[in-house]
């Protein structure tokens, strides 16, 4: 399992992390998109890693993280396992700050439809007034 800045570079999560249980870190603090893919090379991947590359200023204003679960590692698994993810097919996962998964397609996520879908969650619609 990789966590990507999108732009950044990939960073391997902390092993301390992924034994708490791989979303445990985020909950009340980031939302999460999962992708899944079998390998690095799977098309639908790399078309949703491209589509969010393309918007990286929405995606960090929304406090969205992106985790990859890509191949056969221990991480990806656990990751899978607990989405209850297939390991031979792309899957997207939106996970909430409350830890619920809002959004799960076998195809990669429009940014137009992950940004809506967050835009309306009540504690983004908190944060949008608190900005003001």
């Amino acid at each position: 399992m990789r966590r990507t800045a999108l732009g950044l570079g990939l960073t391997v999560l902390a092993a301390g992390a992924a034994s708490a249980g791989p979303l445990d870190a985020y909950r009340d603090r980031a939302r999460v998109l999962v992708l899944s893919a079998p390998d690095a090379g799977d098309a639908q991947f790399r078309a949703q890693r491209a589509a969010l590359a393309s918007v990286r200023a929405g995606v960090a204003e929304r406090d969205l993280v992106v985790l990859e679960a890509v191949g056969s590692g221990a991480e990806a698994r656990a990751l899978r396992e607990r989405l209850g993810l297939p390991a031979d097919s792309f899957r997207a996962v939106l996970i909430g700050k409350d830890g619920g998964a809002k959004i799960t397609e076998a195809a990669p996520i429009a940014p137009q439809r992950l940004f809506a879908t967050i835009d309306a969650m009540p504690m983004r619609r908190t944060e949008m007034r608190e900005r003001r």
